[in-house]
């Protein structure tokens, strides 16, 4: 009986739970753990009232390797699904090398003291992970993940040669807030405040943050303004996609989001800097995540849609070729299904989707990967009845 431990109970882990709960033929039994066990059980609360299956809750504290080996040994899962903070994949990945059980991401590590978030940690597992026997599936989200996923489509099956990708990430919804992120606020602000980076003719080029942009016309969405920045799937995609000159990532931000971000930047509030204050030493940004809506309180009222997808230029059959490998997400329906906002949705479901393809074996293999570096079909195949059809368009 294929049984599931899915650690983390924000809004990707209730997605998640919702739909595991959906497909029992795959997820025949489902465990939900986080620190706080009260939203463990709001969560199991809901999905037995909606999907009408009942969840086992736990607390864990994703940090402590040992606490989390007891929870693994007592629950005896086949997989653990990550959807806690990217702070916490090592902790994770060591008790599931303790405990010999594969392990499942949605994004790469990341250390708490620096804003750097780099795979080299994670690809530090390899050869561990392959002398267990176990397999690690690292950023089985959206971007990373599907993203990554439409690139080897692309590479296998659109494409003779692929010479430039441009990840391009819009949500084109309005949460009715005057300031909110849509995931975690401190890892989101971590990514965006960061310098920007991109691969351009087999080297790193380091830019100013949010100091490129570029208008482009969103599915679903329409035209809207993109920043590069720097994120993860870009580091593993330079490695496994042959022939690669140029691969950037852009994100929309609106003016008024822009506008509070430079005004908290300005009076240190995005600082992940240590300060004094009253007897006491605090983390600005965290002080901040505090204030800020949490994200999975969104999703209620939350309209507009997502736009997500691969722009790829190359060649097939000796003649230039562009298509834009994309989804888009309705923040209003993915309420209504999952009672989650569309973000969580795109991030939750290819998580499912991932586990599926490890629990029946279509992409089991020891040793630690990242998407790109398993067969597309098997997934792509499932992303669409899972909750997000993809599209591609002749450009």
């Amino acid at each position: 009986m294929p049984k599931v431990l899915i650690i983390g109970a924000g809004g990707v882990g209730g997605v998640v739970a919702h739909k595991c709960a959906q497909n029992p033929q795959v997820f025949e039994e489902i465990v939900l753990a986080s620190r706080t066990k009260a939203k463990c059980d709001a969560i199991a609360d809901q999905v037995k009232q909606i999907q009408g299956r009942e969840l086992t809750t736990a607390r864990v504290d994703a940090d402590d390797v040992a606490e989390t080996v007891e929870l693994i040994e007592q629950v005896r899962p086949d997989l653990l699904i990550n959807v806690a903070l990217p702070y916490q994949d090592l902790p994770l990945m060591d008790a599931c090398l303790q405990t010999g059980v594969d392990y499942l991401d949605t994004a790469n590590y990341e250390p708490k003291d620096t804003a750097k978030f780099e795979y080299h940690w994670q690809w530090a597992y390899r050869e561990r992970f392959k002398d267990a026997g176990i397999m690690a599936l690292l950023g089985s989200g959206f971007d990373p993940g599907v993203t990554n996923v439409f690139c080897a489509h692309a590479r296998d099956e659109l494409f003779d040669t692929i010479d430039t990708i441009d990840i391009l990430d819009c949500n084109g919804g309005d949460h009715g807030h005057a300031f909110a992120t849509n995931f975690n606020p401190e890892i989101n602000i971590r990514e965006i405040t960061q310098n920007g980076r991109y691969w351009e003719g087999g080297e790193w080029v380091e830019i100013e943050p949010m100091s490129q942009s570029m208008m482009f016309d969103f599915p679903g969405v329409g035209e809207r303004k993109a920043f590069l920045l720097y994120h993860e799937e870009l580091e593993s995609l330079v490695q496994n996609i042959p022939g690669l000159q140029r691969i950037r990532f852009w994100m929309t931000f609106g003016e008024e989001y822009l506008t509070h971000l430079r005004v908290l930047g300005n009076v240190g509030l995005t600082s992940i800097e240590p300060i004094e204050f009253q007897g006491h030493k605090i983390v600005p940004l965290q002080f901040l995540k505090a204030l800020l809506p949490d994200p999975a309180s969104l999703a209620q009222g939350y309209t507009g849609k997502t736009s997500i997808g691969c722009l790829v230029r190359g060649t097939k059959d000796g003649k230039p070729r562009k298509v834009f490998v994309y989804n888009v997400c309705d923040h209003a329906e993915t309420y209504r299904e999952v009672r989650a906002q569309a973000v969580s949705y795109t991030t939750g479901v290819p998580a499912v989707v991932g586990a599926e393809m490890i629990l029946t074996g279509k992409w089991r293999r020891p040793g630690v990967w990242n998407m790109e570096q398993l067969p597309s079909e098997p997934f792509l195949s499932r992303l669409g009845p899972a909750g997000l059809p993809w599209h591609v368009q002749e450009l």
